[in-house]
């Protein structure tokens, strides 16, 4: 089973239900045809399991599905009358309920059509491998493995690979290099033991911090506010998150691990606190039931107060002292002045920290292959900027340690457990470092995996302690921006201003970039260090100009703005944008200005100018009138109309293949599942069109535009939406705005213009709405609040 020949032409999934059915979605996303089955149905269709799973994906939020027609590639099937279908399968993923008699029951069924060099697979959260590998005839299990996606699969990057003692390395391999590079995960092989690695160290912290909670009488709304965001964690922190899991899912869990833990230090911690069992027998299981830890009644939020099982109103926040310890930048100093603090709050958070140190270091070596793993499997799985174990290496390992062993012989912390030996052995300054990462059972330091598959990740993740990745060295770097090349004839561009915003300097920045590649290299790329691309025009930038009243200077700058995409679109070289995350407005504006996009699935793309009172200005409506002229079969109107509504109603496409569907990212574009490869795809898209003797496009002399006539039908439709209330009256000044610009402004229909005659409507239109009080104010509460005003 080589990796040369290991191609995935369809995959099976068994098991219609909440996971079975967003796997069987996230497949189809990556193109790959999937045949998703279940029970046949008592009566009528066989397989009407099965469907009525797949309609229910479509109305799923957030969407199981990238693009609205990948619905169409997944074929549902039954047990009664389908299992032929297997033998064309490549992979076999189980995801049935958590019963090992019901799995082993299906193995036996399904297991003689199985291809012979089928993969099977299990997705289960915390059953043994080796326990359902029994269930398998002696000829499946060398292919059979343990696989875990996070839920929901399509969002969440983290992928358990399981092996069982029997499963064959190289299938693993194989598997690995599919899930990380077709579906876009990030992998973590578990060992078998109870949970895997991210729920037994995720759901641990998460007992443990209901159990501080009860010790130090804090309430769950203001434990939220602490353990969220100030932590660098998902804004559902930790109540909210149980209720957006499932109580009754997450009770499942720690019922797992109160099974099949016995001898673990913090068994007694292994339970279902009282107020959660009486929740679950009410039927209150959190989001899906409407109401579990918190319930909302008309707009006010309400809490569980576990001591009365009484509901109270909720939004209670942290104490402002406590959360002025959580913005202390340092580290060291910040765990030292919440382990010295009086204040309950402070002492439950130092409690929450020191208990998962506690934890992962007693046992790390029975549940990781090393610390990175661990940590990366709780970024990836739980949502954490940072993992317990660089956490606790940045706050200072030794001082950490100490205070951990001082807190256990005092009896403070929820288990009497002695810190293993390895974590105060000479003089350790933590688990990571530039030669790998602490291996507790070999006490050897891991280096990364050399898959074939990681060679193209050029910036992968990284913990603390590692080395940065040698992108290459600087050759230009001002404000605004780095460029930079490793030698291999592609200049990088990164922006350095916050959330990559575009100013003064990184045009400046990427002009002069764009001069010394057409000196010295072969292609540009334009590619961030993180998320997300780019939000767009800094408009904190223009604000001095616009509080003096220079008009012209801002014209100026807008100016500039078109002058640089229509660069990027004609310069001598390749360029090539590759996106993740946002990119809105200008960033949005420089992409579709670009030769080629490399996009990451999760790109959330879209001209979302209007939000702010103003148009698209840097070639945004420009570019959507050209192509609505080069796609109109005759006319012109029609196709302006649909590029219309998009640029009128901010339309965000809410992932690559949306953005491709909307207009944004062209259809022959290319949309990459992992992020982590995005540098390394951009560069050889640059360097393919390098070596095929690349010319820029040439300069459009003329196209059509449909004119006054054409604005005048697109404007009959929006008196309607603003007489139905479903427009405000500044937004109908707006959207006539863009229409007269999109048309071609004050011409007669099929009049012939060229690509400078609309920027210059754009930017006329842009000054015009920017001295509108109206606009003023939306763009003042988008600065002050950070979300847009409809006035």
């Amino acid at each position: 089973m080589s990796q040369s020949n290991f191609i995935v032409r369809k995959v099976a999934v068994l098991g219609a239900g909440v996971m079975g059915a967003q796997i069987a979605a996230h497949l189809v996303n990556a193109k790959v045809p999937t045949i998703l089955f279940d029970l046949p149905a008592k009566e009528g269709d066989k397989s009407a399991i099965a469907k009525k799973a797949i309609d229910g994906l479509k109305k799923l939020k957030p969407a199981p599905f990238a693009a609205k027609d990948r619905a169409a590639y997944i074929t549902p099937a039954n047990y009664d009358e389908h299992l032929e279908l297997l033998k064309e399968c490549d992979l076999v993923i189980e995801a049935i309920a958590e019963r090992l008699d019901w799995k082993a029951d299906l193995y036996s069924k399904v297991a003689p059509f199985l291809g012979e060099q089928t993969i099977f697979a299990t997705n289960t959260s915390g059953l043994s491998i080796n326990a359902l590998a029994q269930s398998c005839p002696e000829s499946v299990r060398p292919r059979f493995c343990g696989v875990h996606f996070f839920n929901p699969p399509r969002y969440m990057h983290l992928v358990e690979i399981i092996p069982c003692q029997t499963s064959e390395a190289g299938m693993l391999d194989n598997l690995e290099r599919f899930l990380v590079s077709t579906l876009g995960k990030g992998v973590v092989r578990a060992k078998d033991t109870p949970n895997f690695v991210a729920n037994r160290v995720g759901v641990f912290s998460m007992l443990a911090t209901i159990a501080n909670a009860e010790k130090y009488g804090i309430r769950f709304d203001v434990v939220d506010d602490l353990t969220g965001p100030r932590l660098g964690r998902p804004k559902s922190a930790t109540f909210r998150t149980a209720d957006v899991v499932g109580l009754d899912t997450f009770a499942h869990v720690v019922k797992t691990m109160q099974d099949t833990l016995p001898n673990d230090p913090w068994h007694s911690l292994f339970q279902s606190p009282s107020w959660l069992q009486t929740l679950i027998q009410n039927g209150a299981l959190g989001q899906k039931t409407k109401r579990g830890i918190y319930k909302k009644d008309g707009k006010q939020m309400f809490v569980l107060n576990p001591a009365s099982g009484e509901y109270v109103e909720a939004g209670q926040k942290g104490d402002d002292a406590v959360k002025n310890i959580l913005k202390e930048s340092n580290p060291a100093l910040k765990f030292k002045k919440l382990r010295e603090s009086q204040h309950p709050q402070a002492q439950f958070l130092w409690a929450c920290f020191r208990d998962v140190f506690h934890y992962i270091s007693y046992h790390l070596a029975d549940i990781a292959d090393n610390a990175r793993d661990l940590d990366l499997a709780i970024r990836w799985g739980f949502g954490w900027s940072v993992g317990p174990f660089e956490t606790w290496q940045a706050a200072g390992w030794q001082q950490v340690a100490t205070w951990l062993q001082e807190d256990i012989a005092a009896g403070q912390t929820l288990a009497t457990a002695a810190l293993p030996a390895w974590v105060t052995e000479g003089d350790r300054a933590g688990v990571h470092f530039a030669d790998g990462s602490y291996n507790a059972a070999q006490q050897t330091l891991s280096p990364r995996s050399t898959l074939s598959v990681y060679q193209r990740q050029l910036a992968p993740a990284r913990v603390l302690g590692e080395t940065a990745p040698d992108l290459g060295k600087t050759v230009f770097e001002n404000e605004g921006v780095r460029a930079y090349s490793n030698g291999d004839g592609v200049l990088v561009v990164s922006f350095n201003s916050k959330a990559h915003a575009i100013g003064p300097q990184v045009l400046e920045g990427v002009n002069k970039a764009l001069d010394i590649a057409e000196a010295e290299y072969r292609a540009l790329v334009i590619w961030q260090t993180e998320e997300p691309f780019s939000v767009g025009a800094d408009l904190q930038s223009m604000m001095p100009a616009f509080m003096m009243g220079d008009w012209k200077g801002i014209e100026n700058i807008v100016k500039n703005f078109q002058d640089t995409s229509m660069r990027l679109k004609y310069s001598q070289i390749p360029v090539v944008a590759a996106t993740q995350g946002y990119a809105f407005g200008g960033g949005c504006e420089f992409v579709m200005h670009a030769d080629k996009v490399v996009a990451a699935l999760e790109t959330y793309i879209g001209l979302v100018e209007v939000g702010v009172g103003l148009l698209p200005a840097g070639g945004g409506c420009k570019e959507f009138a050209l192509r609505a002229a080069n796609e109109a079969k005759g006319d012109v109107l029609a196709a302006v109309k649909d590029y219309f509504m998009a640029i009128a109603t901010a339309k965000v496409g809410t992932s690559a293949l949306e953005g491709q569907e909307i207009g944004f990212i062209k259809k022959t574009d290319t949309v990459v599942f992992n992020a982590y490869e995005l540098l390394y795809v951009a560069k050889q898209e640059a360097l393919a069109m390098a070596e095929a003797g690349y010319r820029p496009p040439l300069k459009v002399k003329a196209f059509p535009v449909a004119g006054r006539a054409g604005a005048a039908s697109i404007k009959g439709q929006l008196v309607n939406m603003l007489e139905g209330q479903f427009i405000s009256k500044h937004d109908f000044t707006i959207a006539s705005l863009i229409a007269d610009i999109m048309t071609g402004g004050d011409v007669e229909q099929g009049t012939l213009v060229d690509e400078q005659w609309i920027l210059d409507l754009e930017r006329k239109g842009f000054m015009q709405l920017l001295r509108n009080p109206l606009t003023q104010a939306r763009i003042a509460n988008m600065l002050t609040t950070g979300k847009p005003l409809r006035n």
